[in-house]
This record gives C-alpha cells, structure tokens and sequence, in this order.
C-alpha cells in the first residue's frame, strides 16, 4: 500500500501548533476560554500519542484590550505595548488553567526576531525549549509585544510559528485558523472558489493566489501563511493550514484525514538542514581533524568530538560553522560548533569526559553533532 504525504503525519513526533487572534477571541469580548480548553483537550492528546507540541498563540493584544475596557485598537505603539502586557497575563491563565486538568505543565516563552537572528540567542532558546519537550512540558510561545520597536500586528505569529519550527526542527507546523484551508481564490468573492487539499510549499503560483484580491483565506492572513510555510520547509517541516474551529481538528490532521491545506517540503528534514549548512552560512574558523576523526566522519557518518581536533584555527562562537579539514587541508566537511574557538582550543584532543573539567561546564558531548554536520 502506497505511503501518501499526509500518512507521515500520523508518525510525526514533533509539532508547533499556531493559533491566530480571530479563533482566540470570543468576538471583542476577550479570550474565548472554550475554544481554548477544546485546543488544549487536543494537544493533551497528542502528547499521550508521543507528540512533542509547541503551542504559539497569540491574543495578548485583544485579551488587553478587552481587560483595559478599549473599544478600538490603539494606535499608539506604547499603548499596544500595553495593552500586550495586561493581555499576557490573561493569555497564560487560561492555558495554565486548562492544562492543569490534564496534569501538564506549561511555559511561557516570550521571543522577539532579534532572539533567533542572534546565533547566541538562538541557541539558547533552542536549548530551553528542547529541555522544556524533554521534561514533557508544553511552551507557550508568543511574540514579545511589550518590548518590540515594530508596530505590534496580530499576523506576526504565522512567521514566528515558522521560525520556531526551524529552531525546535518541528515535523510538522499546524496553523489554525478561521477558515477551512487554503483556497485557489478568495472564497468569499468566488462561490467556485476550491480548498487546496495538497501543495507543493516552494510552489510560485501560491504566492500569486495569495496576493491577488485579499487571498483565499481573507483577513486570515494568507500570504502570510504561505510565506510561513516556504520559511518552515527550509527545515523540512511540514504545514498545515486548518480551521480552528472544526471539531478535533488536530486529532483529524494527526489521523492522515483530508482536512485543510497540506504544505510539502521539497527535501527531507536532515537534508534541508544540512543544505542550509552547507550553502548558506560563512565559514567562521577551520578545524584541522587526525585521520581517525576524518574516517569516522566519512565512514561512519559519526559525530565530530573534541579528540579528533589537530588545531583550531580563526575566532568563532557558539553555533556558528566552521570548515573541517584533513592534516593536507582538504576540506572534508563543516558545521555547527557546539563551543566557542577559545573553548575548543581548550578541549582539543580530549576526551569529552574531559570537557566539564577543563571548561567548568559541559553543553554538548560533541564538538559538532552529526545532524548540524555536512560531510563533502
């Protein structure tokens, strides 16, 4: 029996689930705390299927507003700042609250675009939300309104949903929102109008469809949401784009069921990421390996440990690539770094039980892992 792309949902083991600001709130009346509590009946669900979930979610606006008595949005960037700090609070109550019925812990995580543009950031926060899955709680993602200089806006969250799923290397990123799918033509002007069931994510004319009167999915955000999906298959993540409001949608797109929009990645997950690493990132440094380190590379596909390094040469940090190459300086692969240069000049050619003694902490056994590791 063929494997269709929508049967690899129902093994997926990571997902971030994006849930926009119309779904959220109960008509300007604030949060709407049963559409929230069916959403995280959902994802307790999920977790009890051996899903790992991200939720990014946002609201904090319109909850702000709404508590602050606002009848308009305001204008004044301070003034949403504001309103965001007082939603926030709302935001986190309820999901607390509804995840506490199924004994599951919840963190709120607060990012801006400045947190995953620098790598140090970017690493940390990986670092915090990967720890967070491995301890079985569920972060809460959301923009941090309150400090951002842009103007705040509410579609902001369909990128920073991609953005998570590259950094946490999400199977899958679920975007729910208040219409069915993405459709061929706005639905509200063309009865004919069609809900596409399965498209390519790279595909040009999605753009053209989500650009031309208002988008298929209207005040929904449509070109927004496509461009998500371009930005969370570079990683090879998955999208999927639903209505939020149809009954166990998450439990049905974890099902393989043919709902909403399927968005497919051109290449696998590891080598998406490792196309990235190889063609889109300068070369900070360059590691010179023993030829026992490059046959493990080469042969074996291993792991890159601090006593295979010969010599570091340059000055880099943390999470930035470095070239590798052999004791005639054939370059033989590069990657991630998992330590900064002064540190690896420090554990260079010791074992990795070695690296908390010499350094006085340890992150990562390897130098560089394999999956953040191109082999040439």
């Amino acid at each position: 029996m063929k494997i269709t792309q929508r049967d690899r949902l129902a093994s997926s083991k990571r997902w971030v689930v994006k849930i926009g600001s119309s779904l959220l709130t109960a008509g300007g009346q604030g949060l709407d705390q049963r559409a929230i509590s069916g959403w995280v009946d959902q994802i307790a669900t999920l977790r009890n299927l051996g899903v790992e979930v991200v939720l990014v979610s946002s609201g904090a606006v319109a909850e702000g507003m709404s508590r602050l008595g606002l009848e308009r949005r305001p204008s004044s960037i301070h003034e949403l700042q504001a309103a965001a700090a007082v939603g926030q609070m709302g935001l986190v109550q309820a999901y607390e609250t509804c995840f506490q019925r199924h004994q599951v812990h919840t963190a709120q995580i607060l990012l801006t675009h400045e947190d995953l543009s620098d790598r140090k950031r970017y690493l940390n926060a990986r670092s915090t939300m990967l720890s967070l899955l491995d301890m079985g709680v569920v972060p809460v993602v959301n923009e941090n309104d309150t400090v951002v200089t842009d103007e705040v806006r509410f579609g902001d969250n369909d990128t920073l949903g991609a953005l998570v799923a590259n950094l946490i290397e999400a199977d899958v990123l679920v975007i729910l929102t208040d219409q069915s799918g993405m459709f061929d033509k706005d639905p509200r002007e063309h009865n004919d109008a069609q809900l596409l069931d399965e498209v390519r994510a790279n595909d040009p004319s999605l753009v053209a469809m989500a650009t031309v009167g208002g988008g298929g999915l209207g005040c929904g955000g449509m070109a927004t949401k496509v461009r998500s999906a371009i930005l969370a298959a570079r990683s090879g993540s998955f999208t999927v784009i639903a209505g939020g409001d149809e009954v166990n949608i998450l439990l049905r797109v974890r099902a393989s069921e043919s709902v909403g929009t399927l968005m497919v990645p051109d290449q696998e997950p590891i080598a998406a990421r490792k196309q990235w690493l190889a063609g889109h990132l300068q070369m900070k440094g360059r590691l010179e390996l023993d030829d026992g380190a490059v046959r493990v590379l080469q042969d074996q596909g291993r792991s890159l440990l601090p006593v295979g390094i010969r010599l570091v040469e340059g000055e880099f940090r943390r999470g930035e690539v470095v070239e590798c190459v052999d004791s005639a300086g054939r370059k033989v692969a590069c990657g991630m770094v998992n330590y900064s240069a002064d540190e690896a000049r420090q554990i260079a050619g010791f074992v990795s039980d070695k690296i908390e003694s010499i350094l006085g902490y340890i992150d990562q056994e390897e130098l560089i892992h394999r999956d953040n590791l191109v082999v040439f």
